[in-house]
């Protein structure tokens, strides 16, 4: 790739981040668009400013001549105060003065991600819900990962308003008998048991280990091994989606209705009429069953109210530069 013109490289460019608890997507934008992009595990990393150094060496390798960074946008996995943050399912510390960089943002990553949201396409999405949309009316981001984030945005163009929060870790409310089961069990080890404790990775990991041991279904030898070598949460999707194990697919299913009846319940809370959003890697990764499964059953048990919940469009995002996207939005001028 060719160097970049002397003037643009003195303008610079914006480094645009989305940090989960378990990956990091950063990349180089300016008015050409995304120049240089990488994805990292983040355990591999002591700490963001490690990441950060290894990026700008990978990016000098990959253009040659890299702009100058001269704003950067983060979107991070924890709460966000005073240009500061600590990530709640990683341990780093990030802030806004200590990276270097001239003008920083830094952002909780679901906010981030809500103003990605209306520069979303159809090709984006993927309709689980087609509702009754009603324009300008409230929209809701909502996604299960290393954790489970929740944004609510309101209003439209300039009047747009982000409310950001830790919805993740309001407390889990079990819908029937055997999700009740799977509170008592969680409770007896965690205390308080949080929607992030289930609609999770970690979450849909902790519901196959209690199907398991309570006797519910027989663990696979094959499964069993899938579990040790690697990512828990995808080795469960993978058995039940691929291999139709009965243990990995009751457990996923569990998993879907916990998920379905959390977002409905957001979505009821603000009647999310413009529209609720599923984001992360899991949604995507599951969204055949997510549509088969019992995730809009359990969305739209709302009592009195499964009216309303069905009129809420539900969509799977599946682009998964949403946090990028989000980023460069919300830069700083």
């Amino acid at each position: 790739m060719p160097d970049a013109p002397a003037s643009r490289r003195r303008a610079g460019a914006l480094l645009a981040a989305d940090i989960g608890g378990t990956k990091a997507l950063l990349a180089l934008h300016d008015a050409e668009g995304f120049r240089f992009e990488r994805r990292y595990a983040c355990r591999d990393f002591a700490s963001f400013e490690a990441l950060l150094e290894r990026f700008r060496a990978d990016a000098r390798r990959g253009l040659g001549a890299p702009p100058r960074i001269a704003r950067a946008c983060l979107g991070v996995a924890g709460p966000v105060e005073g240009g500061r943050v600590h990530m709640t399912n990683l341990g780093w510390d990030i802030a806004a003065d200590d990276l270097g960089i001239e003008r920083v943002r830094l952002l909780n990553d679901f906010e981030a991600g809500a103003h990605a949201l209306a520069r979303l396409r159809d090709r984006d999405l993927a309709a689980l819900q087609a509702g009754a949309p009603v324009a300008g009316a409230p929209r809701l981001l909502i996604g299960a990962g290393t954790g489970l984030g929740v944004a609510i945005v309101t209003g439209r163009g300039r009047s747009v308003r982000i409310i950001r929060g830790e919805g993740g870790h309001a407390a889990f409310a079990p819908a029937d008998e055997a999700q009740a089961a799977l509170w008592r069990h969680l409770h007896g080890s965690l205390g308080r048991v949080e929607l992030e404790h289930v609609v999770s990775g970690p979450g849909l990991a902790r519901i196959y280990a209690f199907l398991r041991d309570a006797g519910r279904q027989t663990e696979s030898p094959a499964v069993r091994a899938m579990l040790e070598r690697g990512d828990r949460a995808a080795a469960i999707s993978r058995a039940a989606l691929r291999d139709g194990d009965a243990l990995a697919l009751a457990a996923l299913d569990l998993f879907i209705a916990c998920y379905g009846a959390a977002a409905g319940d957001y979505a009821l809370a603000v009647l999310a009429r413009g529209g609720v959003y599923l984001s992360g890697g899991i949604a995507a990764r599951i969204l055949e069953r997510l549509r088969a499964g019992p995730f809009l059953s359990a969305f739209n048990a709302k009592g009195a109210f499964a009216d309303a919940a069905g009129r809420c469009p539900v969509h799977v995002v599946t682009n998964e530069r949403l946090g990028l996207l989000g980023a460069v939005a919300a830069a700083p001028a």
